[in-house]
């Protein structure tokens, strides 16, 4: 019987503490190297990358099996694992002290030839190539990496969730109307009825704070916006808050301790971050980052409604430069300019109880009070043309009963895009969606 039916497989990462013992790994070829009569594999797994090395001195059999590999053949090795020369260490992985000497290759899986290169450390392709071959570039330990780096946010977002005793929620993404009255929406078919792709979790979520106070969730949002930019998505993912029983002061301190959890946790968890700096995170009203921009950068926006793309990039070079600080939240946007449930400020009613928080030059979360009278939630809803009746359910909520209650909510895409500085946010998505994408190019 083989040794390969017999062993227990080893991941990678295990293989440096099994120095001079015989272990079974299984994988994918990254790369094929031959020098002379050996034949170099870099072999990967879930856990990491491992140098394999095929000598016909030996195995022959191996030797034979080896002269068939290419790049993403899955197989199985059986080989012991050596101590690497001096001078062939591979400082760059965790198991570059340790190579395998195979005794014997089982060929699990074949692969063709890649449409593309993969042998470098980076994969240089146009967005559009990397995105119409998106299954097998997502393979590329760069690519991979990117999502590696998502998922660790989600897990500090999740940590941070537990830490404030907030209970997680699973909302729908098929909607009756509008969430926030004027943005774009996408149309579904809903059997003999019209019906919409939810533009965010907004309502539900705040139906749900008489509940459980506390809660979150982790939701898909649609935006038929005709947008084609570096950092905008018809699809993107939301990590959102809900908390009853809180002040506005009480919400921004909420949601910038959330923020550094979370970028916190990815940088203990992700060496190849680059280190985010958050000493003193500053506090601007618009209008005084508005005076700001005017002030440092020459350009008067004083009267606009909301940061510009070069505002946004500006106010965060400030920032960095004067506080020491990647994050700057922005509070007290026009009442107007935003959904109907923000509260105005009671001193000054023209502008709201609003907050974005900017990172690295981009707006990655935004929210704010809400409105948690009845009446003046009918009367908000009246004054901004929209029908009470499409908003029955939500509105009972705040009829039988709404403490004070607050939230917010971050862009997963753009975290990840700003914390590996991506030119693009499709980058960041692992099948994105945009104008001219559902998966394949339309």
């Amino acid at each position: 019987m083989s040794k390969l039916k017999m062993l227990k497989r080893t991941l990678i990462s295990e293989t440096v503490s099994n120095v001079g013992q015989i272990v079974l790994i299984k994988g994918f070829v990254r790369i094929r190297r031959d020098h002379g009569k050996l034949i170099f594999l870099d072999v990967r797994d879930r856990s990491g990358f491992i140098q394999v090395v095929v000598n016909p001195k030996i195995s022959e059999k191996a030797y034979a099996s080896g002269q068939e590999l290419k790049p993403e053949f899955v197989v199985e090795i059986l080989g012991k694992v050596n101590k690497r020369p001096v001078g062939t260490i591979n400082k760059d992985l965790s198991t570059g002290e340790v190579e395998i000497e195979a005794t014997e290759i089982t060929i699990l899986s074949k692969s063709e030839t890649l449409p593309f290169g993969t042998g470098g450390n980076e994969l240089n392709l146009e967005l559009p190539t990397l995105l119409d071959h998106r299954s097998l570039t997502l393979r590329h330990p760069k690519v991979a990496e990117i999502f590696q780096v998502q998922a660790k946010i989600l897990e500090g977002f999740r940590k941070a969730a537990e830490e404030l005793d907030c209970t997680e929620i699973v909302v729908p993404t098929i909607v009756v109307g509008a969430t926030e009255g004027g943005a774009e929406l996408f149309e579904v078919k809903y059997y003999d009825h019209k019906a919409y792709l939810s533009q965010s979790p907004q309502l539900y979520k705040q139906m749900m704070v008489p509940v459980f106070e506390r809660v979150w969730t982790i939701a898909h949002a649609y935006r038929a916006e005709p947008s084609v930019t570096t950092r905008h998505l018809a699809e993107t993912t939301q990590l959102d808050f809900e908390i009853g029983f809180v002040t506005f002061e009480e919400l921004l301190n909420l949601l910038e301790k959330v923020a550094v959890r979370m970028l916190k946790h990815v940088q203990d968890s992700c060496s190849y971050v680059d280190k985010v700096e958050f000493d003193k995170i500053p506090r601007l009203t618009l209008r005084e980052a508005q005076g700001i921009i005017f002030k440092e950068f020459g350009r008067d926006n004083r009267k606009e409604k909301d940061l510009t793309p070069q505002d946004e990039i500006d106010i965060c070079m400030w920032a960095k430069k004067k506080h020491k600080s990647d994050l700057v939240t922005i509070t007290h946007f026009p009442t107007l300019a935003k959904p109907f449930y923000i509260m105005p400020d009671p001193k000054d009613p023209e502008y709201s109880f609003s907050y974005d928080l900017l990172f690295k030059g981009v707006e990655i979360l935004s929210g704010g009070q809400r409105v948690s009278d009845y009446d003046k939630l009918v009367k908000a809803i009246k004054d901004r043309g929209m029908k009470v009746d499409a908003f029955e359910m939500y509105l009972m909520a705040f009829k039988y009963g709404m403490p004070p209650e607050g939230g917010f909510s971050f862009g997963l895409e753009r975290i990840t895009m700003k914390l590996l500085n991506l030119s693009n946010i499709r980058e960041a998505s692992l099948f994105p969606r945009d104008m001219e994408r559902v998966d394949e190019r339309l």
